[in-house]
């Protein structure tokens, strides 16, 4: 039976993934003054109760579970956590941003502080939750049908309605970047949707961890020299630290 300070801490930790919709065990420990494998401790607590789902390096409430593409077994996710909320400190105030699929800008989104005033343009159903809500935002859903394993909306509409869009800023994730210069992903109606963001922003910034450079999905939506800012984590080489250093693109290591 947990002591009435542990049940204490457990309100505030479940407070806490609720607001943000997930954190990081060091964020935790930090926040609350505790050590990390207390927090560790608390989180598997939380989780036998069916009120938290454990990711890689922190946890997010169970009512936002099934509508997460966090994998708990996923390799890379404190990766990913890293680079959205790098991605998050990129955005300003009253900015217009476009926030594409996928995992890692699911971070970005809820990582974004909830009194920043903000309009997001999105066609995920993770990024619909992730972004919350408050006075000062506005999210604007690009729908259609949904696919169950992202969670994306796809149709003409949606791409139609990106393509009269004018961001500030789009946010793009992606499933490979390789040498031959190309940035691809793994569906071609997806693809649409990325290609419309990046037509519709004044800066395109890629969100990709390291294990993503190298690889080949089948469908093309951009080039490199398309982006103007790239974050990814420390396990970049040097091979592609010198190729987004020849083409003039920002490099961020998180």
């Amino acid at each position: 039976m947990p002591t009435s300070k542990r049940r204490e801490r457990l309100s505030q930790i479940l407070g806490m993934l609720e607001q943000t919709r997930g954190a990081t065990i060091g964020d935790l420990s930090e926040r609350l003054g505790v050590s990390e494998m207390t927090i560790r401790r608390d989180l598997e607590l939380l989780t036998s109760d069916n009120k938290a789902t454990l990711v890689r390096a922190g946890a997010i409430p169970v009512s936002h579970a099934g509508y997460s593409l966090s994998d708990p077994r996923a390799a890379g996710a404190s990766e990913e956590m890293r680079i959205g909320r790098k991605a998050a400190s990129l955005v300003e105030k009253n900015d217009v941003v476009i926030i594409d699929s996928g995992s890692t800008t699911e971070w970005l989104a809820r990582s974004l502080p909830p009194d920043l005033p903000v309009t997001i343009l999105c066609f995920a159903l993770n990024i619909l939750l992730g972004a919350g809500k408050g006075r000062e935002r506005a999210i604007v859903l690009a729908g259609g049908v949904m696919q169950q394993e992202r969670l994306v909306f796809t149709s003409p509409e949606g791409v139609e309605l990106v393509r009269r869009y004018r961001a500030h800023k789009a946010f793009l994730s992606a499933d490979g970047v390789n040498l031959a210069l190309v940035v691809t992903c793994a569906d071609g109606a997806e693809a649409e949707l990325k290609k419309a963001a990046i037509a519709s922003s004044q800066s395109r910034i890629l969100l990709a961890d390291s294990r993503k450079l190298g690889r080949v999905s089948p469908s093309w939506f951009a080039n490199m020299k398309d982006f103007d800012e790239v974050i990814t984590d420390n396990g970049i080489t040097l091979e592609y630290v010198e190729i987004f250093r020849t083409l003039g693109v920002a490099l961020h290591v998180v």
